[in-house]
């Protein structure tokens, strides 16, 4: 299988979106507490678990849809599961907002995930052509 970089918006959108988890997944992976602390998290004193936690669950899953999601960028399966992960990302992050309060963290991080979930799903979704 070749790999091309995108050529056109329908294909750089989803690619971009991609691109982000994978570099989120790789800051997870080698700087646990630098993301657990820029999501307003922070592991108690000498919790190992806090920072595998953030190496599985974040790292693994935003390292595996991104790397997949650069990978095969034009295949609209992959669009939409990608968006779609985003997607939910953001409504976890709007019902956050809605019963625990809204911070201007929480808002911009709605903002991100909502901006990522639409770049991935438009092409999918055909509201960007090819």
């Amino acid at each position: 299988m070749d790999f091309a970089l995108p050529t056109n918006a329908a294909g750089w959108m989803p690619f971009a979106a991609a691109a982000v988890a994978v570099l989120l997944g790789l800051a997870a992976l080698f700087a646990p507490r630098l993301v657990l602390a820029a999501i307003g998290l922070a592991p108690s004193a000498g919790s190992r678990d806090a920072l595998g936690g953030s190496r599985a669950s974040l790292a693994g899953f935003w390292l595996g849809t991104g790397l997949v999601g650069a990978a095969l960028y034009d295949q609209p399966f992959v669009q939409l599961a990608l968006g779609a992960g985003w997607l939910f990302s953001g409504f976890g992050r709007l019902v956050s907002l809605l019963t625990d309060g809204a911070t201007f963290r929480a808002i911009f991080y709605l903002v991100v995930e909502l901006v990522l979930a639409a770049a991935a799903l438009a092409p999918a979704f055909g509201f960007v052509s090819s």
